[in-house]
Parts: structure tokens; sequence; C-alpha cells
């Protein structure tokens, strides 16, 4: 049985806890999440699992696995202690590795340790056949998300358009993967995760949409190179109380574990 933590108790952390506890990541147990304060406490269920503001105990609990919930300043704060502690790293906060040496740091560290970084699918599909693509040239790659303007509240997208006024899609950034992981570490977290399996931050093109006419998150990639063409597009049903997000990036997550511990795999 697999060991594991989390950073971060937000939406997205409880959510992986809840996967692991009802059983839904294999043959894992979830024994510590590190949490800010005890004050993100006090509205937990009850759990099987210690809710530790100590980084010391947290990261002295022996764990096999730590899944990164908490944003790209956590992951920059404790990526590398998580691997020198002895333990894989599950990132979902992948933006922050556009910083090439951030990132380069990470996978010295990993290899000093014989650890390993993982990077779910999260909230796209497609990048086991964008890695494989890669073995080969690839073209061209595109990425191009669509959220509602709610979804981009405090974001730079307020300094280009009236969120509240808009009626129809409004592009609100276009460029390369690495500048758009950047200016938006919530939400276009896919953006480096499509790059980091295909070309390159630089070479990976994203256009990113406020869009009134949709209620959910959709992403679409589309690819191009010596293995042929794909267009993948996927819509992601946001949560209600962080529609940045959406529940399949955790279940992503519950299918890593599970991986980690199955006697077959499908879809890597």
């Amino acid at each position: 049985m697999l060991k594991a933590g989390i950073i971060g108790y937000g939406t997205l952390g409880k959510t992986i806890a809840e996967l692991i506890e009802a059983g839904h990541a294999g043959n894992v147990e979830l024994q510590s999440v590190l949490i800010r304060s005890n004050k993100s406490a006090d509205h937990a269920n009850k759990q099987t699992f210690d809710l530790t503001p100590d980084e010391n105990d947290f990261f002295n609990g022996d764990l096999d696995i730590i899944i990164e919930a908490a944003g790209h300043g956590a992951l920059h704060l404790y990526g590398e202690k998580v691997l020198a502690s002895g333990s894989h790293l599950v990132v979902l906060s992948v933006g922050a590795l556009g910083d090439t040496s951030f990132y380069e740091k990470l996978k010295t560290v990993a290899m000093q340790h014989n650890r390993q970084i993982f990077i779910p699918s999260a909230a796209i599909a497609g990048l086991d056949r964008i890695a494989a693509g890669a073995l080969g040239e690839i073209e061209d790659i595109t990425l191009i998300t669509r959220k509602h303007p709610r979804s981009w509240k405090g974001t730079i997208a307020e300094e280009k358009v009236d969120l509240h006024m808009l009626t129809e899609p409004f592009c609100i950034y276009e460029g390369n993967a690495r500048e758009s992981s950047r200016l938006f570490p919530q939400s276009v977290n896919v953006s480096a995760a499509l790059s980091l399996a295909g070309i390159g931050f630089e070479n990976t093109k994203v256009k990113v949409y406020a869009d009134p006419t949709i209620q959910t998150n959709t992403h679409t990639i589309k690819a191009k190179g010596y293995f042929g063409e794909v267009e993948i597009s996927v819509s992601n049903v946001p949560y209600e109380e962080n529609p940045k997000s959406s529940p399949i990036v955790a279940m992503s997550v519950a299918k890593v574990l599970k991986n980690l511990t199955s006697p077959y795999v499908i879809g890597v």
C-alpha cells in the first residue's frame, strides 16, 4: 500500500482526499495533509488522516508520494523538499515549471534521490498521444481554452475587458505557453502540461477566451506532425466554489495513484 500526502486542502485537495478515502485511487492510504494553519481544519469532516500545519511532521511522515495541490508558490517552496525527503511528487501547478531553472532543478533533485515527478492529464486529454508523437517531429501544437467570464475574475482579463458586460466570446490572450502559464497560474496550467509533453513552452501556441455563451471549461488541442494530425476537445464541469478548476483534475490525480498500484494500466 502506498502512503500518500497532500499539500493543500482547498477545493482540489479536499476532492483528492475524498477520492482516496473512497478507494478510487487504488491501494493508497492518505496519511497526512499539509495545511496553512489549524483554521483550515475547522470545517473538515471526520477523517482518518492528519491535517497538520507542521512541515516537519509532514515531511518526516515517510510518505511514498505527495500531491501538490496548493499553487505555484507552494510548488516552489516545497517541490525540492518533497523529492529530497524520499517521496515521489505529483504536480498540479504545472505552470510553475515554465521557470526553466526551477524545472531543471526539480529534475536534478528527483534523479539524485531516485524519485519521479508525475504530471497528470488534469483538465485536458491526449497527453499520451502528444508525448508519443513528440518522439517524431511535431510541426505545430495549439491550445484553445474557453471559460465563462466568472472563471477569469482576479486575473489580467479584468484589465482587458469588462467581464460583466461580455455578450460574446472575447480573446483575452494569444501567445505561447510560457507566457500564458505565467499570466494565468490557476487557469491555464494545461498549456504547461501540453508543452512538457510536446514541443516546449516557446513553440506551443495558446489562445484564451472569456466566453459568456458557455457554462463549462473547454480546452481544444490541435497538433500536426510526423504521426499525423489530432484534434481533441474536452468540456469540463467547473467547481461552483472555484470555477477556475474542475473535478476532473482531482480525478486524474486519483488515476495516477491507481496506476501505481494496479496490476494493469490503461492509457499511458
